[in-house]
C-alpha cells in the first residue's frame, strides 16, 4: 500500500522535559504524518512524541489531503508543502502547537 499523509490532532499532557511553557497543562498539536494507513500514522506519531518527552493523551484523525478536500476544506500552500515534506521524508511533521492553560482542551481551543 502506498504511503499517504494523514492530518492528526494530538492532545498531550505534561511530562518532565516536554518543553511546554511554564504553567501550561498540556497542548494540542496539528500533525501531518506519513503512513500506509491512518493507524500506522497514529502509531508512528505517538512513538515519536513519546521520544520527544511529550505525553500523548488523545489522537483524532482528519484523513488524507484528498479526503479533506472532498469534505470541502480549503488547504493552504504552507500546509500542502508540509504534507509533501512528510510524504517525501516518510516523517511526522508538527505543523502547529497550541499550549493549554488552566484545564483548556482541544475542544476549548476550537471555540476561540
Amino acid at each position: 500500500m502506498a504511503q499517504q499523509v494523514y492530518t492528526l490532532l494530538v492532545q498531550v499532557g505534561r511530562s518532565e522535559g516536554d518543553g511546554l511553557p511554564e504553567g501550561a497543562t498540556g497542548a494540542g498539536l496539528l500533525v501531518y504524518a506519513a503512513g500506509a494507513d491512518e493507524a500506522e500514522a497514529v502509531r508512528e506519531t505517538v512513538a515519536i512524541l513519546k521520544q520527544a518527552e511529550l505525553a500523548p493523551l488523545d489522537v483524532t484523525g482528519y484523513g488524507t489531503l484528498a479526503e479533506r478536500e472532498a469534505e470541502g476544506e480549503e488547504i493552504g500552500d504552507e500546509d500542502r508543502d508540509l504534507m509533501a515534506r512528510a510524504l517525501a521524508e516518510n516523517a511526522v511533521i508538527v505543523a502547529q502547537m497550541q499550549p493549554f492553560f488552566d484545564g483548556e482542551t482541544v475542544s476549548d481551543a476550537d471555540e476561540e
